[in-house]
C-alpha cells in the first residue's frame, strides 16, 4: 500500500483481532486521516479491499472498532464478499466503495474509465460542451454539525464514482440559510433538516408545504419541485375528513416523491438530549411524541429542585431572528412558541387542544368559532382582542410572510363575533386546519405590528428581514435580551394562566458540540438542547455521572441533501434517482449516527406510524453500477476521463457557484 497510515491500520486491526493493545484515539485519527487521503486515489479504494478486506474506522472517545484480514496474521488478496459498503471515515472526511447486488465491485472515481455496463466512451466535436460543469455540495462545518458534514462527505465520494464533478463546501448556518433562502437558483445542493415541532405531528405541514408548486418561489418549496399530481394529492389531503380515506392520500403523496426523489433523504434522527437532575425534577421534564424533551412544556412545567431557577441551554446554531412572521431555522422556532401564544398548541400526546382558546367549536367542516381566554395581556400591558386575533391570521395572506402564507391560504374568512369570539371560514374542509393553523400562526399583537407592516409594504419588503427591539407577544416568557452570537434571555410570564415554574430560559450560543457537552458536565448549562454529535459518545460520557439524565427520541423530522432543480442537471428526474441510487442511508445510520436514527425514505416521519407508507422503494444500500445504468439509459455519456456528459443534444450552460 502507498500510503503509511494504511499499514499501521492494518497492523493495528490485526493486533486488535488478536486481543492486543487498545489503539489510542490519536493514533485512529492519525490513522482515519491517512486512510481518508489514501483512499482519494483513483484505484485505492479497490486496492485497499483487496489488500485489507472490510475496515471500519470509528473516531471520538469510544473508539474501539476496527477489523481487518478476518483475525488472519496475512492479507488475503480477496475481495470482500459482503454486499454492504464499506467506509472509512475520520477527522478530516470519509470515503467509500460499495458493493451493489449485482455483485459488482465498484466504478471508478471521477476521471476513471466508466464501468463497461454503461456503453461506450463519447466522442465527437460536443463532448466539451457536453461535459457537467462542477457541482457545489454545501453543509455545515464539522465542527458544528458533525453527522451533517460527514454524511455529505460521503456521499459526495459516492456521487464521484459515477463520473460526477462534485465539491464539497463548508458553509455556516446563517450564511447557507441566506444563500438557500433568499437566492433559489445560486445553488447545486444543499445538506439540509426539517427539525420536529409541535405542529408537524400532523403530517400536513410537510405533505402540502415541501413540495406543492404554490411554495416554490419564495416558501419551502426551496429545491423548485413541481408535479401537478402531487399537488392535486397534497390539496386533497386536506380536504378529506375522513382518517382512513385521508390516509389513502397520504400514501400517495409519498409515493409520488419516493419515484421523483426531489430530497435524497438520508435518516430520521433520534434525538439525545440531557439535563441535570440535581438540577430539575426529572417528573416535571416532559418526553413528548415525536419531539424527546426539547419541547414547550418541558420549558413551561420543569419544576426546580433547589435555589438554581434557570434553565441554561445551548444552541450550536446562532440565531438569526426572533420574528412571529418568520423562523429562519429549529433554533429559532423554540423562541416563538415561548413568547408568542396561540389559539391551539399540541399536548403532550401530539394531538392539539384549546390553549389562547377556552373553546374550540366546529358547527360544519368549513366553520369554526374559537373563544379566547379572559384577561389575556400582551407583555407591554394591552389586552389581546378578537381584533388581535383575526389580524393575526390575515396579516400573512398577502406577500409580508411568505413562509406562514401556506397555513392561512384556505382560509376564506375570519372575522371577530363580538370582544372575544372569532369565527373562521374554510375555502374548504381541511382535516389538519387544527394542527396547522390553530396551533401554528403566532398571535401578534395589532397595535404593534399593523403600522410595521405598513411602512415595510410601502418600502417593498416583507416582514422576514424584520427585527423588533423588544419582542412583544403574549405567551408564557417574555423577552429580556438578546446579545447575538452570544446568548437569549427570556424570563417567565407571571402574569400568564399558564406561568412557567422557572424563573429564567437562557439560550447560550455555544458553536462546538465538545464545548457543549462539557460545559452540561461543568454546570455552565443544565440542559443540553442541541446536540449534533455522536450519540453513543455521549451515552457514555454521561454514564459515570448519576445526576446526568439523557432521553433519545425519533423525531418527526428528517435529514436530506436537497438538489436544487432550477439548475441543470437536478431537475432531470433520472440524475436524481442515480444521486439516490449511489447514496447508502445504511451507512449514514450505522457509522455515521451509530444507530442513532432510522432509515429515512418519506417526508412523514416512522414517527407518525399511522401516516408512514411502509412499502415505499428501498434506497437505503449504495448500487453504483444500478445509478450508472440509470444514466445511461436515460442518455447520460462518459467522455474518456470518465467525467458524466449531458445526453446528446443538451450542452452546460451554468457556471459552478463558488
Amino acid at each position: 500500500m502507498g500510503h503509511p497510515g494504511c499499514h499501521v491500520l492494518v497492523n493495528q486491526a490485526q493486533r486488535m483481532s488478536k486481543g492486543g493493545d487498545d489503539v489510542s484515539d490519536e493514533l485512529l485519527n492519525d490513522t482515519s486521516r491517512g486512510l481518508a487521503t489514501y483512499l482519494a486515489g483513483p484505484q485505492s479504494r479497490r486496492q485497499f479491499l483487496r489488500r485489507a478486506g472490510t475496515v471500519v474506522v470509528a473516531t471520538g472517545a469510544f473508539s474501539s472498532l476496527l477489523a481487518a484480514c478476518g483475525g488472519s496474521d496475512s492479507v488475503d488478496e480477496q475481495l470482500p464478499t459482503s454486499a454492504a459498503s464499506t467506509s472509512a471515515s475520520g477527522s478530516s472526511g470519509s470515503a467509500s466503495t460499495t458493493t451493489s447486488d449485482s455483485g459488482s465491485t465498484g466504478t471508478p472515481t471521477a476521471g476513471g474509465t466508466p464501468a463497461a455496463n454503461v456503453g461506450n466512451v463519447a466522442t465527437g466535436p460536443d463532448v466539451a460542451e457536453r461535459r457537467i460543469r462542477k457541482l457545489i455540495a454545501l453543509t455545515e462545518p464539522q465542527a458544528n454539525v458533525p453527522q451533517e458534514y460527514e454524511t455529505t462527505n460521503l456521499m459526495v465520494n459516492l456521487w464521484k464514482q459515477l463520473g460526477i464533478d462534485v465539491e464539497m463546501k463548508v458553509i455556516p448556518w446563517e450564511q447557507m440559510s441566506d444563500v438557500v433562502w433568499y437566492n433559489r437558483d445560486k445553488w447545486d445542493i444543499t445538506a439540509w433538516q426539517m427539525v420536529g415541532r409541535p405542529e408537524r405531528l400532523d403530517p400536513d405541514e410537510f405533505l402540502y408545504n415541501l413540495f406543492h408548486s404554490s411554495t416554490a418561489e419564495n416558501g419551502y418549496n426551496f429545491v423548485g419541485y413541481i408535479n401537478q399530481d402531487y399537488d392535486d394529492a397534497a390539496v386533497a389531503q386536506r380536504a378529506e375528513m375522513d382518517r382512513d380515506k385521508r390516509k389513502a392520500l397520504v400514501y400517495k403523496a409519498q409515493e409520488i416523491i419516493n419515484n421523483d426523489q426531489p430530497f435524497l433523504f438520508t435518516v430520521y434522527p433520534k434525538a439525545s438530549y440531557a439535563y441535570s437532575s440535581a438540577v430539575w425534577d426529572e417528573s416535571t421534564v416532559v418526553d413528548a411524541r415525536g419531539l424527546g424533551i426539547k419541547n414547550s412544556w418541558t420549558f413551561m412545567d420543569a419544576a426546580p429542585k433547589g435555589n438554581q431557577k434557570d434553565m441554561i441551554l445551548n444552541t450550536l446554531s446562532p440565531v438569526t431572528a426572533i420574528n412571529p412572521l418568520y423562523i429562519s431555522g429549529g433554533t429559532d422556532s423554540w423562541i416563538t412558541e415561548l413568547i408568542w401564544d396561540r389559539l391551539m398548541r399540541i399536548d403532550k400526546d401530539g394531538l392539539p387542544k384549546p390553549w389562547a382558546a377556552e373553546k374550540v367549536e366546529w358547527s360544519s367542516d368549513t366553520v369554526v368559532v374559537c373563544t379566547l381566554k379572559q384577561g389575556m395581556k400582551w407583555h407591554d400591558g394591552q389586552p389581546v382582542t378578537a381584533d388581535d386575533v383575526v389580524f393575526s391570521f390575515t396579516a400573512p395572506q398577502g406577500d409580508m410572510s411568505p413562509m406562514y402564507k401556506p397555513f392561512v391560504s384556505g382560509i376564506g374568512e375570519v372575522k371577530a363575533l363580538d370582544d372575544s369570539r372569532v369565527q373562521f371560514t374554510l375555502k374548504a374542509p381541511n382535516a389538519a386546519f387544527e394542527t396547522s393553523g390553530l396551533s401554528k400562526l403566532n398571535l401578534i399583537p395589532k397595535h404593534v405590528w399593523e403600522p410595521v407592516l405598513k411602512d415595510l409594504q410601502a418600502k417593498g419588503t416583507n416582514a422576514e428581514k424584520y427585527q423588533e427591539d423588544k419582542p412583544v407577544g403574549s405567551g408564557p416568557f417574555k423577552f429580556v435580551n438578546w446579545k447575538r452570537s452570544e446568548e437569549i434571555v427570556l424570563e417567565a410570564n407571571t402574569d400568564h394562566f399558564h406561568p412557567p415554574k422557572m424563573g429564567r430560559w437562557i439560550l447560550r450560543d455555544v458553536p462546538n458540540v465538545a464545548a457543549a457537552v462539557g460545559g452540561l458536565q461543568s454546570g455552565e448549562l443544565n440542559f443540553l438542547s442541541d446536540y449534533t454529535g455522536d450519540q453513543q459518545l455521549l451515552e457514555q460520557q454521561l454514564s459515570s455521572n448519576k445526576d446526568m439524565k439523557m432521553v433519545s427520541t425519533t423525531v418527526v423530522g428528517f435529514r436530506f441533501n436537497a438538489p436544487n432543480e432550477r439548475r441543470a442537471p437536478m431537475g432531470d428526474r433520472a440524475f436524481r434517482l442515480a444521486l439516490a441510487t449511489a447514496a447508502d442511508q445504511t451507512q449514514v445510520q450505522t457509522n455515521i449516527f451509530k444507530g442513532f436514527a432510522e432509515i429515512a425514505d418519506s417526508h412523514v416521519s416512522k414517527a407518525l406510524e399511522f401516516w408512514h407508507d411502509p412499502d415505499l422503494k428501498d434506497y437505503s444500500k449504495s448500487d453504483i453500477a444500478g445509478a450508472k445504468q440509470i444514466l445511461a439509459d436515460a442518455g447520460y455519456e462518459w467522455d474518456a476521463e470518465g467525467h458524466l456528459l449531458y445526453p446528446k443534444g443538451q450542452k452546460e450552460t451554468l457556471k459552478p457557484e463558488t
